[in-house]
C-alpha cells in the first residue's frame, strides 16, 4: 500500500513486477490514439474570439469529448467571466471559451469543435488555439515574425507575449506535444483583414502551413487546411478580399473554404462577426473539414482520458456495482483470498492510501497486489486501510480464525469486523521477512448463519496478507460441517483446476479437496501450464476454491 516501504520490499516488488512494468511503460508510449483528432486554429481577431459569450450556453458545462491544449497561462478571473478554471500553457482542459487570449470571447473554433464531435461519435476533438488580433500573416512566419513584431503596435506586442512573442514556435511546440497522444488532422485559419489576399499573401499563408507541416513531420496529402471568408454582409471592411482567399485552393492539396455568406456582423465595427455569425462560421468550418479528412473510427481504440490524454491507453470502464468479487459470497467455513475483496471501487469496497496498484498484479484498483514466491497477496498495507468481503456463513457456531501473513518487523497487523462488529483477535505478522509467510492465529468468533459483510482493517503498517481462514470448531458446529474439517472420507466428485488468470486447465475426479490438491501437485503438465500456482474448484461449488502452490 505505499512506495515508502523499506528498500528490500520495493526491490522485491519491482523484481516480480518487471515484466508487467515493461508492458505498462510500453502502453504509456504506444501509438497515438486514432480517435483523438487534433486541429490547429490560427489567424487574427475573428479567430481569436470576438463573438459574445453567453455563459449559460458556452461556459456552464464542459463540452463532451472536446478539449483544448492551452496555448497560454491565465488565472480564472482573467478568462472573460469563466471564474472556475485557471489554465497553464501545455496542459489539456475542457474547451470552454475563451480558448485564445484570456480577455477575448467566442471563436469559430469553439463551435467547430463541438460540431465535429457531434458529427463523429466516438471521436474526441482537441484544439491548439494560437491567434492574435490585427496581425499580418508575417506574425506566423518563422522567418519574418521577429522583424514584424519589432515594428508592430504596442497592443499587438502585448498580445504576442502570451506566446513568448513567437506564435510559430508555440504552435510547433504544442503540436509536438499533441502528436504524442492524438492525430493532427487539419488546420482552421481566419486571417486577411490586415494585409489583403493577393498573391504575396497567398504565398505567405501556404508557407506558414508548409513550415508547420515540416516541423511537425506531417504529410500535406493528409492534413487538411480550411480557410474562412471575411465578413461580407452589411457594413464590412473586407468582403472584397474573399475572391483572393478562395484562390488558396491552388496552393493546398487538401483545401476547404468556409463561406461567410449570410453571416451578420456584430453591429459595432466593420471587421467582426456577431455571436450568431461566429457560431455558424464554426459549423461551416466543420462541414468543410468533414469533406477532407479520413473519418474512420477505430472500434478497438480506447476512450481518450479527457483530463489527461497521456493516459488515453486506459479504456473507460463503467463503475462496478458493489458486491462479491466472484459469482457469490465467499463461504465460511473456508478460505478467503485477500485479493478477492469486493467489487465496487474505492471507499466502497476498499480504502487505500497510495495511488495505483504498486504490485501491478491481478486487478486494476489502487489496492497493492503483488506476487511473491508463494502466489498472489495483498501487500504494502498501511494503517487505516481496509478491504471488504461478502461472505456466507453456513451454520451458527464458533469458528477459529487464522491468516497467512508476512512482514519483516513483527508489528504489522489487522483486525476483522463482521457487519461492523469486531471479531477475533488482532492478527500480527511474525517478523520473519517480507516474503516469508506463516499462518498465525486470529482467535475465535461466534458467527450467525447467513450472508454478512466482513471487513479487514489494517491497524499497524506493513503486513502482507495471503488469505484469511475460518475453521469450524468441532464441538460447536453441526457434524456435517465438522466432518469437512476433520477429514472424513468423501465420495468421489468432479473437480476443475484453473491458473491464476482464471483459465481452466483441466478437469478430474477426486475423493475430496485434499485428494484433489495432491493430484494437481503431482501432475507435471499442470505445473508447467500454471507456473506452480493452481486454483482448484469442486464442480457446482463456485466459491469453494483452494489455492495450491508448488515449488519446483
Amino acid at each position: 500500500m505505499s512506495v515508502e516501504k523499506n528498500l528490500k520490499k520495493l526491490m522485491v516488488a519491482a523484481g516480480v513486477a518487471a515484466v508487467f512494468s515493461l508492458f505498462a511503460v510500453s502502453g504509456a508510449s504506444a501509438a497515438p490514439n486514432p480517435n483523438f483528432h487534433i486541429y490547429i486554429a490560427y489567424g487574427q481577431s475573428n479567430m481569436s474570439g470576438n463573438g459574445d459569450i453567453v455563459p449559460a450556453e458556452d461556459q456552464a458545462t464542459d463540452p463532451k469529448n472536446f478539449i483544448m491544449l492551452a496555448s497560454h497561462t491565465a488565472n480564472a478571473s482573467q478568462r472573460s467571466g469563466r471564474t472556475t478554471q485557471s489554465i497553464k500553457t501545455g496542459e489539456w482542459y475542457p474547451a470552454i471559451p475563451p480558448m485564445f487570449h484570456p480577455t477575448e470571447n467566442l471563436s469559430p473554433a469553439d463551435y467547430f469543435g463541438r460540431a465535429m464531435v457531434d458529427s463523429l461519435p466516438g471521436v474526441t476533438v482537441g484544439i491548439i488555439p494560437v491567434a492574435i488580433g490585427a496581425v499580418a500573416i508575417k506574425a506566423f512566419d518563422k522567418d519574418q515574425y521577429k522583424a514584424y513584431f519589432n515594428s508592430a503596435e504596442s497592443y499587438i506586442k502585448n498580445w504576442a507575449k502570451d506566446y513568448d512573442s513567437n506564435p510559430y514556435q508555440r504552435i510547433v511546440d504544442l503540436g509536438k506535444k499533441a502528436k504524442e497522444v492524438g492525430v493532427i488532422k487539419g488546420f482552421i485559419f481566419h486571417q486577411g483583414e490586415t494585409d489583403g489576399s493577393g498573391s504575396d499573401w497567398q504565398n505567405n499563408v501556404y508557407k506558414t502551413y508548409k513550415d508547420f507541416i515540416t516541423a511537425l513531420e506531417l504529410d500535406e496529402n493528409e492534413v487538411a487546411f480550411v480557410a474562412g471568408e471575411l465578413l461580407q454582409e452589411g457594413n464590412n471592411c473586407c468582403g472584397s478580399k474573399n475572391a483572393g482567399i478562395a484562390q488558396l485552393k491552388n496552393k493546398f492539396k487538401k483545401f476547404g473554404l468556409a463561406s461567410s455568406k449570410g453571416l451578420q456582423g456584430n453591429g459595432r465595427d466593420p471587421y467582426h462577426f456577431g455571436r450568431a455569425g461566429v457560431i455558424e462560421l464554426g459549423k461551416r468550418y466543420c462541414s468543410e473539414m468533414l469533406k477532407l479528412i479520413d473519418k474512420t473510427i477505430d472500434p478497438n481504440a480506447p476512450a481518450v482520458n479527457l483530463v489527461d490524454p497521456t493516459k488515453s491507453t486506459v479504456p473507460d470502464e463503467p463503475p462496478e456495482e458493489y458486491g462479491p468479487y466472484g459469482d457469490a459470497p465467499a463461504i465460511i467455513p473456508g478460505t478467503i483470498e485477500a485479493e478477492n475483496y469486493n467489487k465496487g471501487g474505492a471507499n466502497k469496497a476498499y480504502m487505500d492510501l497510495s495511488e495505483g496498484n504498486e504490485g501491478n498484479k491481478f486487478r486494476k484498483d489502487d489496492v497493492d497486489i503483488y506476487q511473491p514466491n508463494m502466489g498472489i497477496a495483498v501487500g504494502h498495507c498501511q494503517k487505516t486501510e481496509w478491504l471488504k468481503y461478502s461472505v456466507k456463513v453456513e451454520a451458527d457456531g464458533d469458528y477459529e480464525i487464522s491468516a497467512k501473513v508476512a512482514g519483516d518487523n513483527g508489528t504489522g497487523s489487522f483486525v476483522l469486523y463482521m457487519d461492523s462488529v469486531r471479531i477475533g483477535d488482532e492478527i500480527k505478522n511474525e517478523g520473519k521477512g517480507n516474503d516469508v509467510y506463516s499462518v498465525v492465529s486470529g482467535g475465535k468468533a461466534t458467527l450467525k448463519k447467513g450472508e454478512h459483510e466482513l471487513k479487514l482493517e489494517i491497524t499497524n503498517d506493513w503486513i502482507d496478507i495471503d488469505y484469511i481462514e475460518f475453521k469450524a470448531a468441532k464441538d460447536t458446529v453441526s457434524d456435517g460441517i465438522a466432518n469437512i474439517r476433520i477429514g472424513t472420507i468423501e465420495a468421489e466428485s468432479n473437480f476443475s483446476v484453473y491458473n491464476i488468470y482464471g483459465q481452466k486447465l483441466g478437469s478430474f475426479t477426486a475423493k475430496g479437496m485434499a485428494d484433489a490438491m495432491n493430484s494437481v501437485k503431482t501432475d507435471a503438465k499442470l505445473r508447467k501450464q500454471s507456473q506452480g500456482v493452481f486454483f482448484i474448484r469442486k464442480d457446482g461449488e463456485k466459491l469453494h476454491t483452494k489455492k495450491v502452490v508448488v515449488h519446483e
